[in-house]
């Protein structure tokens, strides 16, 4: 008589405990990276820029600048054994203030800081659908507008944390606080002062995203229904209270949004000034796009008549992602031109191998080595990234009446 061997028994996959383990290996895996690239503490540093870069930021000419330094004149650049001249990001600031004070051309064109009269301002990037390229859009338009002169402050409202992680933060391994823990309901809340983060951009701060932003999306719905408080049925307002303590640091604020609808979004659309909805031209995105503007519609109808002021300066649609030699893709671009009409930019932001990358090395394009990607790429994906983000500038400008 045969006996048949035991039938093993089957442990069943904990899914939860799985995942915790993997998100746990991929997070110090990458953490070891980051302190392989970044040592001796993580932080990240800031190539040089080259004297046409420069020239290009400020507004001047190359000759300009290459008679302020013969004459001895504002900061001391690095000069290469070929003679060619590059800036850090600090001697820009330096370089402004220069021309500031002995430029002859309006002051305002060297160090853009709003004025007294003029409203801090606050641009939300907001897409329902991921892969849309909203971070990447907020991580550069922030950028450049440092670049450019203005005093920035970028906000990751993103739980995901992904324009964190480009500007070398790693929420989960950093322990850095979140917007969360300015806009909280209980007594733990701190003001925002003590959670913002300087960058490795001179002029650009941080605050910082982490999971328990998503907090926020569970202690709302709670806080509205309890009837011994009214904090809670005014939600909305949290995020712009926040921002109200750094009033006086910043001219600009981007907030990257995460992409969803909910508490979170809503809070930072009504503490917004501007708005920036980045779209893929393709059919599903579009269609995706179309249902996120009604649902947005529906739900800031009920938010204003309790009480919220959703008044924008300005919003606008980036084309984002864009191949122009796909003719679908052309078509789509050329469709939404004739739908949207002015509320539309011009320019759009081209799908750039450059621009994905530098992200493989949480870098962005203003940070990575041109010669460390072929020229022309480079240089192609530059050239949109400035026009995008030179016609979002002057809408900036033109809501303070310049």
């Amino acid at each position: 008589m045969n006996v048949s061997s035991p039938v093993p028994t089957k442990i069943p996959l904990l899914f939860e405990k799985s995942i915790l383990d993997q998100g746990d290996q991929i997070s110090k895996k990458l953490h070891l990276l980051s302190m392989q690239r970044f040592p001796p503490h993580a932080k990240k540093n800031l190539r040089s820029f080259s004297l046409a870069e420069v020239a290009t930021h400020l507004g001047v000419s190359q000759s300009h600048l290459k008679k302020l330094h013969l004459e001895g004149k504002g900061p001391v650049p690095e000069t290469s054994t070929s003679g060619r001249r590059s800036y850090t990001a600090e001697q820009m600031l330096e370089l402004r203030q220069y021309l500031d004070q002995y430029g002859r051309s309006d002051a305002r064109m060297y160090v853009p800081h709003r004025r007294p009269s003029e409203k801090l301002q606050i641009l939300a990037v907001v897409n329902f659908k991921g892969g849309s390229g909203k971070t990447t859009t907020a991580a550069h338009l922030a950028q450049y507008l440092a670049l450019t002169g203005h005093r920035v402050l970028a906000v990751d409202l993103d739980p995901q944390a992904s324009l964190s992680s480009l500007h070398g933060f790693q929420p989960e391994l950093d322990q850095t606080k979140s917007l969360y823990d300015a806009i909280r309901y209980d007594d733990e809340r701190v003001p925002l002062s003590e959670i913002i983060k300087p960058t490795n951009f001179p002029g650009l701060d941080i605050v910082p995203a982490n999971l328990e932003l998503q907090e926020f999306e569970y202690d709302t719905p709670l806080a509205m229904t309890d009837k011994s408080s009214n904090v809670g049925r005014a939600f909305f307002t949290r995020i712009s209270k926040a921002l109200m303590e750094v009033d006086d640091r910043y001219d600009v604020i981007v907030i990257d949004c995460p992409p969803q609808l909910g508490y979170l979004t809503i809070t930072a659309l009504t503490a917004a000034t501007s708005v920036l909805i980045t779209i893929h031209p393709q059919m599903l995105d579009v269609m995706s796009m179309g249902q996120f503007l009604l649902m947005l519609g529906n739900i800031l109808e009920p938010i204003r008549a309790a009480g919220a002021e959703v008044n924008l300066e300005w919003y606008r649609y980036l084309v984002t992602r864009f191949e122009p030699t796909d003719q679908p893709q052309a078509q789509m671009v050329a469709f939404l031109h004739t739908l949207f009409g002015e509320f539309i930019l011009k320019n759009q932001m081209l799908k750039s191998t450059a621009i994905s990358d530098a992200g493989i090395t949480k870098q962005t394009l203003y940070e990575v080595e041109k010669n460390a990607m072929t020229r022309s790429t480079y240089e192609r994906a530059m050239e949109a990234l400035d026009v995008v983000n030179g016609e979002i500038v002057a809408l900036i400008h033109e809501a303070w009446g310049r």
